[in-house]
C-alpha cells in the first residue's frame, strides 16, 4: 500500500525512475491493462530477487539527483525555498507519504508547505470509460452523496469523505493521475507523495525521501524549528547505513505478502524475521534508531512498524512478528508517536481502509478486520528517556 496507482509496474533495480527504491511500485502501481491477480508474479520476474534490488535507497537518490528537481539555497536556484510556493498531496494512508509528513511536523513546516489528503480507498480514474480499468488515488467529493464501494463496486458503504480529506484545491482535478497529466508526466506512475511547484507549475519530487530531505535541510529560515536537523552532516554515513537496515523491513513486509509460491513465502519471511529482531536488538540498548536522538530513520521505520500489527501481519502474512508482543518496539512507537506533532500525522482508519479496500483482487467484498487497538497503546507514557545514545 502506499503511494501509487494502478499504472505500469515500474521495473526493478537501480535505474527503474522514480521510487524505484520503495516497495510501493510492486503494490500500488498494478497494471493499466489488468488486475493485480499476477502483479507478485510480475514483481519477482522483474528482478527482486537479484543483487540490484539489494542497493540501498539513499544510494539510488544519490544517484538520481542530478536527475531530479531540487529545491536549494543556492542563490539563483529555479526552485527556491519560499513560503506558500509549494504544495504536497499526499495520503495519510501511505507509509512514503507518513515519514514525509513526519518530518513537515518535526520542523514546523505546516503554514509554509500546504497538503492536500486523498481518499484512501483507490477509484477508478476513467469511470466513465469501461475500456479504461485504471485505478488509483482521487480526491474527495465532500458534496457527493452517492454510496463508495471499491473499484469492482462491491464492498463499503465507505464514507464519501475521510478526516482530511479535500478536493483538488490547483486544478480541481478528480484523481491523482489527472494532476500527472497535467504536469504532462503520465507514464502511470501515478504516486504520492508528490511535492508540487505553485509558481512554475510543474512537480518538483515524487521521491519521499528526496522530499524529506529538502524540507528538513531547506526551509529553516521559515520553519519553527530550524534548529533540529533529522539529517546532520556528521551523522549522514550512520543514517544512510541504518537506512539500509531500515529498508529490507518497509520492503521485506511486502515481499512476503507478495510471494507467489511456499518456498518464497518461507524465505522472505526468514528474512524479515532477521531484520524485525536486529531492530528490536539496537533499540533494546538505545532511545533512537541511530542513537540519542531523533533522525530521519525513525521517520523510516515508525511508519512501517506502526502499520506491522494492524496491516502488515494480517494482509500481507507476516504472522510470525508483532509490535504489540515486543516491549522494546511497542514503547519505542510510543516515543516516536509522542515526540512533536507526529501524532497528528497517524490516520490507522485510512490506513486500514487502504491496505483493505483498494485491490479487490486480493480482498474481494473490502472486509476491513476489526482494529487490535493498537493505535490506543501508543497514547500510554513510554520508558525510553533514560536509555543510552548507543549501544
Amino acid at each position: 500500500g502506499g503511494g501509487g496507482s494502478s499504472g505500469s509496474l515500474p521495473p526493478s533495480g537501480p535505474d527503474a525512475g522514480p521510487d524505484v527504491s520503495d516497495a510501493r511500485g510492486m503494490f500500488q502501481t498494478m497494471e493499466r491493462q489488468g488486475s493485480a491477480g499476477n502483479l507478485g508474479k510480475k514483481w519477482r520476474k522483474q528482478g527482486n530477487n537479484s543483487e540490484e534490488e539489494k542497493k540501498s535507497e539513499i544510494d539510488y537518490v544519490k544517484r538520481k539527483e542530478a536527475e531530479w528537481k531540487l529545491i536549494s539555497n543556492d542563490p539563483g536556484s529555479k526552485y527556491a525555498p519560499e513560503p506558500d510556493r509549494y504544495h504536497l498531496y499526499v495520503s495519510l494512508a501511505c507509509p512514503w507519504s507518513h515519514r514525509v509528513l513526519i518530518v513537515r511536523a518535526l520542523k514546523g513546516l505546516e503554514d509554509v508547505v500546504s497538503m492536500t489528503v486523498v481518499y484512501p480507498i483507490w477509484q477508478r480514474t476513467r469511470p466513465d470509460d469501461p475500456s479504461d480499468p485504471h485505478t488509483g488515488w482521487v480526491f474527495a467529493n465532500p458534496e457527493s452523496e452517492a454510496p463508495v464501494t471499491n473499484a469492482d463496486g462491491v464492498g463499503g458503504p465507505f464514507p464519501s469523505v475521510f478526516h482530511r480529506n479535500e478536493p483538488d484545491p490547483i486544478f480541481g482535478c478528480k484523481s491523482v493521475r489527472d494532476l500527472y497529466e497535467q504536469a504532462g508526466e503520465s507514464d502511470g506512475k501515478d504516486t504520492v507523495p508528490m511535492l508540487w511547484d505553485k509558481k512554475t507549475g510543474t512537480i518538483v519530487s515524487r521521491e519521499s525521501l528526496q522530499i524529506m530531505k529538502m524540507l528538513n535541510g531547506c526551509f529553516n529560515e521559515f520553519s519553527k524549528n530550524a534548529a533540529l536537523d533529522l539529517y546532520p552532516v556528521a551523522e549522514r554515513n550512520k543514517i544512510d547505513e541504518t537506512g539500509d537496515l531500515i529498508y529490507p523491513l518497509s520492503n521485506g513486509v511486502y515481499r512476503v505478502g507478495f510471494a507467489t509460491t511456499q518456498k518464497d513465502y518461507d524465505e522472505s519471511l526468514d528474512a524479515l524475521e532477521a531484520v524485525f529482531d536486529k531492530v528490536e536488538s539496537i533499540l533494546s540498548n538505545q532511545r533512537y534508531i541511530c542513537g540519542g536522538h531523533v533522525t530521519e530513520a525513525d521517520a523510516r521505520l515508525f511508519v512501517t512498524l506502526i502499520r506491522y500489527d494492524e496491516i502488515y501481519s494480517v494482509y500481507f502474512k507476516c504472522t510470525t512478528r508483532s509490535v504489540m508482543a515486543s516491549p522494546i518496539l511497542l514503547d519505542y512507537c510510543r516515543d516516536i508517536y509522542q515526540t512533536g506533532d507526529i501524532r497528528e500525522t497517524v490516520d490507522m482508519e485510512q490506513a486500514q481502509a487502504h491496505y483493505y479496500c483498494s485491490h479487490p483482487e486480493l480482498n474481494k467484498y473490502s472486509i476491513i478486520p476489526r482494529s487490535k487497538g493498537f493505535i490506543k497503546k501508543l497514547e500510554q507514557p513510554h520508558d525510553r528517556a533514560g536509555l543510552s545514545a548507543s549501544s
